[in-house]
C-alpha cells in the first residue's frame, strides 16, 4: 500500500482563468449552470482539478462550431457523457462474448 505524500494539485480560480484563457466571472457562469465542476474551499473560493481545463475546451468547441447558448451546452455535454458511457459499456460487454 503506498500513500500520496503531497496533496493533489488545484488551481485556484484565478489561475484556472488564466490556464483556460478566459475571464474568471465567465468560469464562475460555468460553474453556476453546472458545465463545469468545481470545489468550493473555505470561505467560497473556487477550486478546479486541472483536468476540467478539457471540460473548457469542450465548452469552447462547442459554443464555436455550433453557435450553442451556454444551457444548450450543459445539455449537449451530459448527452455526450452519456454517449460515451454507453459505448465503453457496449465495449465491456462485447468483450466478455468472445
Amino acid at each position: 500500500m503506498s500513500y500520496a505524500l503531497i496533496r493533489a494539485r488545484r488551481l485556484d480560480l484565478d489561475q484556472f482563468a488564466a490556464a483556460a484563457g478566459l475571464h474568471p466571472e465567465l468560469i464562475r457562469r460555468f460553474v453556476a449552470l453546472g458545465i463545469l465542476d468545481a470545489e468550493r474551499g473555505a470561505g467560497g473560493r473556487l477550486w478546479f482539478d486541472p483536468a476540467e481545463l478539457a471540460a473548457v475546451a469542450r465548452i469552447q468547441r462547442l459554443r464555436a462550431g455550433f453557435a450553442l447558448n451556454y444551457a444548450a451546452i450543459g445539455l449537449v455535454t451530459d448527452l455526450l457523457d452519456q454517449i460515451a458511457a454507453l459505448q465503453a459499456s457496449l465495449r465491456t460487454a462485447r468483450g466478455r462474448e468472445r
